[in-house]
């Protein structure tokens, strides 16, 4: 079984575009700018991650916030993230379409097995599913469960998620459609309420937050964090890791990394973005998502810089072609 999970997802065209051992490829978070009250103001990002699909970025994500809490401030990119990533998959035909993340506790498993299935099906195998447990405590109770709960709920969940796309567990009633190459792969996102051997042994791969970027000390620590976890994954098999920023891109390229709003958004340059992409190759990462909806510049602007000026660094490694829609 652990033999066929590794074949399913080097075979999976979502995961060979951003993940290979020693690689790192750059992707893009959505939203692309933040949601101001107005949802006319949302309108364009589609062109945006076209863009981006054109100029070789490995990857889209998308974000699952169910609920708007004004004590949390962010609120994603509103729109629920099954259906966008079906309006991606339809807008788009390489980049891998990712979710960082969609919170498994407060779904139920049919219907998170029969959204990823449908989503990698329409895009031609193009999904990786990031799995959080949850950090905005108002919304479980809007769903009526305990937010104590949710670390036992996220692994029934992950394991039923994977039961119901296993196609040698089918069985009497069972789900369609099962994923286009075997598996989906599910990325576990933080600790979210699990043991460092749980992650290692469930997940195919680790969404991990990177901790201080601006300076060289952070992304070391962050490379004695994940190869502490690697070394627990059985077989030491090849699990990527993946981790996220965000930026606001200066126009000039040699503009220094300069920490924002508490470290939370960095001001940089071109030549400083390449350098700490570097520094997280380095320490193990596989992937870097880029968040630009902090910044002051267009998002086209921005993502046309990258294109030209980082992409070509950290290109989307060359996968399976994607098969084509199911429809």
């Amino acid at each position: 079984m652990k033999a066929a999970a590794s074949s399913s997802r080097g075979s999976h065209p979502g995961y060979g575009r951003m993940f290979a051992p020693g690689e790192l490829t750059v992707g893009l978070f959505l939203p692309l700018w933040p949601y101001a009250g107005d949802m006319a103001g949302l309108r364009g990002h589609t062109e945006v991650v076209q863009q981006a699909d054109r100029g070789g970025f490995a990857a889209a994500w998308v974000r699952d916030v169910p609920l708007a809490d004004p004590s949390f401030g962010d609120v994603g990119q509103v729109y629920d993230p099954w259906t966008a990533l079906t309006w991606l998959a339809a807008h788009t035909s390489r980049i891998s379409l990712a979710a960082g993340s969609v919170i498994f506790p407060l779904r139920h498993p049919i219907d998170l097995a029969k959204q990823a299935a449908s989503v990698d099906h329409l895009s031609g195998g193009r999904l990786v599913l990031g799995a959080a447990s949850g950090d905005r405590p108002v919304e479980f109770p809007a769903y009526g469960l305990d937010h104590a709960t949710r670390g036992v709920r996220y692994r029934e969940a992950v394991d039923a998620f994977r039961g119901l796309l296993d196609a040698e567990r089918s069985g009497g009633a069972h789900l369609l459609p099962k994923p286009v190459h075997g598996r989906i792969p599910l990325l576990v996102t933080g600790s979210s309420q699990q043991s460092p051997d749980w992650i290692a042994e469930h997940a195919d791969g680790w969404l991990v937050y990177p901790g201080a970027t601006a300076t060289a000390e952070g992304p070391r620590a962050l490379g004695n964090k994940i190869g502490a976890w690697r070394e627990l994954v059985p077989g030491r098999e090849f699990r990527p890791v993946v981790t996220n920023e965000w930026i606001d891109l200066d126009e000039d390229p040699g503009y220094p990394p300069t920490p924002l709003r508490g470290g939370f958004v960095l001001r940089t340059g071109t030549e400083g973005l390449r350098e700490l992409l570097g520094r997280w190759k380095a320490a193990g990462v596989n992937h870097g998502a880029l968040g630009i909806q902090h910044g002051r510049r267009p998002a086209a602007e921005v993502v046309a810089q990258l294109t030209e000026e980082v992409v070509p660094h950290f290109p989307a490694l060359t996968a399976t072609a994607p098969a084509a829609p199911a429809w």
